[in-house]
């Protein structure tokens, strides 16, 4: 497709007091006499990592499939991926020796993304871990967005969350470090996300969270005037995204606790929207804390995630546990598919997303950090090739992944972490 029309900026946002609403990619942000599939604004693409607490099931989750390819019957934890599958790659037989310690939980989280064993605080210094690759990251896709980076949680407030006697419990409270003694505060709170992707001032969108009305009121004069500049494709684009901005915060806003199925899928549709509307290309959500008392009542198990993670291999906790597994992945899935029907520019968000499922931990009875659940999806830009399961020869580190997706990313990378080398993908 050709785009004839005048230039728009890629960053031309509505704006009032107290109030930014970004805009998705339209028609006339595309420069004219631009083949749209070769322009600018398409070849960055999103990043994202999305951590799960307990490990997993592993045989419920590594596909039998032979090296190299992925049939398309998935076993249980991975089966809502299923739709996805030209687009799914799974990798098999990772070790993360950086987590290896005493405090199981209390340092699983904050080694994932940085493959270094972190330093116990002394006499109430900060933290010391390695940076994490989502943070090295960062300066490659952070020049043309208002946010480097964003960090999400559903529960790392109110004594979630595993604390040691001698690490704290600094560790499992993030996945996301920017420098080695700068953890990075996973926000829970929608709420808090909202206002911070779409308001200027703090104080002023607080309160206006607090009266009940919308942002888009104060907006509206800006979208009128912008409305009336654009195609008619254009203007229908615009009106979807102003209902979906608006859909989300009536969810923000609404009244009692929030549930947990719904709590999760708040966040994706913050990190979707955060990618539509180019506010951030990289983020980091923990769907649920370490020594996470989560329950799944609403699902018929009434074990907490936690105490079912030491299933002791009896066969009736296994089962459940891996239901809920499952049951976490779908709403996982629920984030692709919102990716998938999402257009961006010649294709769609998760083709030019690059996302990293998985935890940091196996085998939840036994602490095991080796042969670690992975799974990659999206095309990254065309750098990516799906339905494909990747099987790594026994502890090899999951710092070689890690050097694989800098590269991938356009961060050249010959080392990471205590890699040995780049896995190949």
């Amino acid at each position: 497709m050709l785009i004839s029309k005048i230039h728009l900026p890629r960053r031309t946002v509505l704006r009032a007091l107290g109030a930014t609403v970004g805009l998705p990619l339209l028609d006339a942000m595309i420069p004219a006499g631009t083949v749209l599939a070769r322009s600018a604004g398409l070849t960055t693409p999103c990043m994202s990592f999305v951590y799960f607490p307990h490990g997993a099931v592993m045989d419920q989750w590594t596909p039998r499939s032979t090296e190299g390819r992925l049939d398309e019957k998935l076993p249980q934890i991975l089966a809502p991926l299923a739709p996805y599958h030209k687009q799914l790659t799974v990798v098999s037989g990772l070790e993360n020796r950086s987590a290896i310690a005493p405090p199981a939980h209390a340092i699983t989280p904050a080694t994932w993304l940085s493959c270094t064993p972190p330093a116990p605080p002394v006499n109430g210094v900060a933290p010391r871990a390695g940076v994490t690759v989502d943070q090295v990251v960062v300066a490659k896709l952070a020049q043309a967005t208002r946010f480097d980076s964003i960090q999400l949680a559903t529960e790392v407030e109110g004594g979630e969350g595993a604390s040691d006697r001698i690490y704290g419990a600094a560790y499992a409270k993030t996945i996301s470090f920017r420098a080695p003694s700068s953890p990075l505060t996973m926000e829970h709170d929608a709420g808090k996300v909202f206002r911070r992707l779409f308001g200027q001032d703090e104080v002023a969108t607080a309160r206006r969270h607090r009266a009940g009305p919308s942002i888009l009121d104060l907006v509206r004069q800006d979208a009128a005037d912008l409305s009336r500049k654009l195609g008619p494709r254009d203007r229908a684009v615009l009106g979807d995204h102003l209902e979906k901005v608006r859909g989300i915060e009536r969810r923000v806003q609404a009244p009692g606790p929030v549930a947990f199925d719904e709590h999760v899928e708040l966040m994706f549709d913050l990190m979707t929207l955060a990618y539509e509307t180019n506010v951030t290309r990289v983020a980091t959500f923990m769907l649920a804390a370490e020594v996470s008392n989560q329950s799944y009542e609403f699902m018929g198990v009434e074990d907490s995630f936690h105490a079912l993670s030491h299933h002791g291999n009896n066969p009736a906790k296994l089962e459940r546990l891996t239901e809920i597994q499952a049951y976490n992945t779908r709403l996982f899935a629920k984030f692709v598919s919102r990716l998938a029907a999402t257009p961006d520019g010649e294709g769609s968000l998760l083709d030019h997303s690059l996302i990293v499922y998985g935890s940091n931990m196996s085998n939840s009875n036994l602490h095991d950090h080796s042969d670690l659940p992975m799974a990659l999806l999206g095309g990254a830009c065309g750098k990516l090739t799906g339905a494909r399961h990747v099987r790594c020869p026994e502890h090899t580190p999951l710092a070689n992944l890690h050097v694989a997706l800098l590269n991938k990313m356009g961060v050249p990378t010959e080392a990471f972490g205590d890699s040995t080398g780049e896995l190949a993908l």
